[in-house]
């Protein structure tokens, strides 16, 4: 979850202009716009690394930051948002599993390979959602090579998906038989059995790159979600294009609940599906 507050805090020698410019390099780095309501949020994260970087003043942070760039990814990977967890809008897995593989496999045959990315995966949950999803209700999952792929922005949450260790909130909203069945658990959490976390490859992608994003290659199916709402128009125009050129011809775009490519890019087909509303590239 996010703060929110529109003031400076007293002493921190932080000023309007500083979180109005820290704001314009993310957006251009990210794609992300942090408006007024997000002053406090952005200034917390930019006294942190500071003070982390021992910089003598916001003014040496700034040159830092323009010329190191670890340092600019940490101030990314700091006020990145990750809210996620296992099973979210479960009702695009279902489509997935229902719909969208069965129509993609009529134009396969056994052992071809079918790519799925989810990006932003935050922590892996949703990754690790869509595999565990087809293995208990794709009945074809084993008839074809399923790539998943998981991509994000923030190099420590990626980190974090990689190992696959998670609290009880995570977890939450899953059956107890499949907690049992694919995690390992100890008193504080919830660990993914080998096999499951082998499965999903994790791999650095920024939206707003058009380099990044193709090192990835083109996916038949791309759950992109909650990420357009952070955007500004600009913003979400370059990540339709990229977005397009991402999936293949006939590949599926899912979105989240409240963002929508119908008036941002017409190159994308609305299909609406039993379980979900979803995009087709024409």
């Amino acid at each position: 979850m996010t703060e929110t507050g529109t003031g400076i805090s007293p002493g921190s020698g932080v000023q309007n202009a500083d979180i109005a410019r820290i704001s314009d390099l993310l957006r251009g780095w990210t794609g992300m716009t942090f408006g007024p309501n997000k002053t406090y949020y952005i200034e917390r994260r930019l006294v942190d690394r500071i003070r982390r970087t021992a910089s003598p003043d916001v003014r040496a942070y700034f040159t830092r930051l323009l010329t190191d760039a670890e340092e600019r990814q940490q101030l990314i990977n700091a006020v990145t948002i990750n809210e996620t967890y296992f099973f979210r809008e479960e009702h695009q897995f279902a489509a997935l599993a229902n719909t969208i593989l069965p129509e993609l496999a009529r134009t396969r045959i056994p052992g071809d390979r079918i790519r799925i990315w989810s990006m932003p995966c935050a922590t892996g949950e949703e990754a690790y959602s869509i595999a565990i999803w087809l293995l208990e209700f794709w009945p074809l999952v084993d008839a074809y090579h399923i790539e998943i792929v998981g991509s994000d922005i923030d190099t420590a949450a990626l980190a974090a998906a990689r190992e696959g260790d998670y609290g009880e909130r995570a977890v939450a909203r899953m059956p107890e038989g499949l907690r049992a069945a694919y995690f390992e658990r100890d008193e504080r959490h919830y660990r993914l059995i080998a096999d499951l976390r082998e499965s999903v490859h994790f791999a650095y992608a920024n939206l707003i790159d058009a380099s990044s994003m193709a090192a990835q290659g083109q996916f038949d199916v791309i759950l992109c979600r909650n990420l357009l709402i952070y955007f500004d128009e600009a913003g979400r125009q370059v990540a339709a294009d990229n977005l397009h050129g991402a999936l293949r011809r006939g590949g599926y775009l899912c979105l989240g609940h409240s963002e929508s490519m119908t008036r941002i890019d017409d190159r994308f087909n609305l299909v609406r599906l039993d379980d979900a509303i979803v995009y087709r590239r024409s």
